[in-house]
């Protein structure tokens, strides 16, 4: 169903933000969900040191001089070893970790995840998580949120080339982590690229 709008309140709704607007109207963009896309079920190899030591080191340079970052990862035990080693890490270096939110591997929208993983505006993000339900929740985090893939930090586990292949164009660019043998990766048009900083 589609909601009409009187010319009086069509002329109030143009005075309104464009995310309200579009919701009193039914916001008419396709769902950001991947219908076709089934969980395989595989949970992401357990993260090393030289992974982790590397990630650290690629979030505190990107952030320059910001101290948050909000972590999100998969509900797998390794996907929450990850984020959970992390957090540790990054409070025992006097930092600050805004939330630690939790996705399921399929889901109606993924909009609750999305909300609290961008909430408080951190300076950045960083995801431990299998490949499928991440895709999901970035598709989800751009058609609803003022996420950025370029702010967002990942474990080895997303550099597959599937991943951004999966997301869609310019949903991950700017995407970038550290493999498990401490290297850094970085998703530039929809692809992989081993070795960037």
């Amino acid at each position: 169903m589609q909601l009409r709008l009187s010319e009086k309140h069509a002329s109030r709704a143009a005075e309104l933000p464009w995310r309200v607007t579009e919701a009193m109207r039914g916001d008419s963009r396709p769902s950001p969900r991947l219908r076709n896309l089934a969980p395989t079920g595989a949970a992401p190899l357990p993260h090393t040191d030289a992974e982790l030591e590397r990630l650290l080191t690629m979030v505190r340079q990107g952030l320059r001089n910001g101290r948050t970052v909000s972590i999100g990862h998969s509900r797998d035990a390794t996907s929450v070893a990850a984020a959970d080693a992390f957090a540790a890490a990054w409070r025992e270096r006097g930092f600050h970790v805004s939330a630690v939110v939790d996705w399921p591997e399929d889901a109606a929208s993924w909009l609750r995840q999305a909300r609290r993983l961008t909430a408080g505006a951190p300076d950045a993000w960083v995801i431990a998580a299998g490949v499928e339900g991440f895709v999901q929740l970035s598709r989800r985090l751009v058609h609803s949120t003022d996420w950025t893939a370029r702010r967002t930090f990942a474990f080895g586990s997303l550099a597959e080339p599937r991943c951004g292949v999966l997301a869609g164009a310019e949903v991950l660019d700017g995407l970038r982590g550290a493999t498990r043998d401490g290297k850094g990766w970085e998703v530039c048009g929809g692809e992989i690229v081993l070795g960037a900083d």
